[in-house]
């Protein structure tokens, strides 16, 4: 390999590691502290540059980013909404239900700006390395964008919250999305009057973290060896 194919900086100091880790245990879904500011242009070129270094499968790249601005479309996006939400609380029982439909689920119309992420599931060909066996790999790859400005955005001081109590169709309808071009994420993007100190979900007792050592298996499916020192780093 040509030398100038290499990187000369890839390494990370202690200071830099430490921000990614603090980064990633620092972000959050966001949906009731969206404040009106406008996000500069600068930051949001930025998140969507973030966005588009995500690794994908066979390097097709699979992603389109809308950016909404618009404010009689996010009418639209949180109409749409409202409509799922009605259905989400009639999934659930009694006291579980109570919870779900005093939760904010949703800052849609609050956020500066919203960014929906799709999937093109056609692009690079019908035929894409590492995508010949597990053809969802493409959607993988684009959650993987997702994540990439989350974690970007976080590092920015920018909150993020991610709308999945929608229907395809109606994020399509409200986008002008066309039928063949899989929607994967709407998110609700803007600076925020604070982060809580842990997930919303978790703070409001719907559900709690459950411990690593509990999902962690060695060698095998819920093949568990207490003794390995791996665990005693947990």
């Amino acid at each position: 390999m040509e030398a100038n194919h290499i990187q000369t900086n890839a390494e990370f100091s202690p200071t830099e590691r430490d921000a990614v880790y603090k980064c990633i245990f620092n972000r959050r879904d966001v949906r009731g502290q969206f404040l009106p500011d406008p996000i500069p242009d600068d930051v949001l070129a930025r998140l969507l540059r973030a966005a588009h270094h995500a690794p994908s499968v066979g390097f097709m790249q699979p992603w389109d980013f809308i950016v909404v601005r618009d404010a009689a479309i996010k009418r639209k996006v949180r109409d749409s909404f409202q409509t799922a939400h009605l259905e989400a609380a009639e999934m659930f029982e009694n006291e579980r239900q109570r919870t779900y439909r005093a939760l904010k689920l949703e800052g849609i119309v609050e956020a500066p700006i919203g960014i929906c992420i799709t999937c093109d599931r056609s692009r690079s060909g019908p035929v894409v390395i590492g995508r010949t066996h597990q053809p969802e790999m493409d959607l993988y790859s684009a959650v993987c964008a997702v994540q990439n400005l989350w974690l970007a955005a976080r590092a920015e001081n920018v909150g993020v919250g991610w709308v999945s109590i929608l229907r395809h169709d109606d994020l399509r309808g409200a986008l002008g999305i066309p039928p063949s071009i899989q929607p994967i994420a709407y998110l609700c993007v803007g600076y925020v009057s604070h982060f809580f100190q842990k997930p919303e979900l978790e703070t409001a007792g719907w559900l709690p973290r459950i411990p690593l050592t509990d999902v962690l298996w060695i060698d095998r499916w819920h093949a568990r060896c207490d003794s390995d020192p791996l665990f005693e780093r947990l």
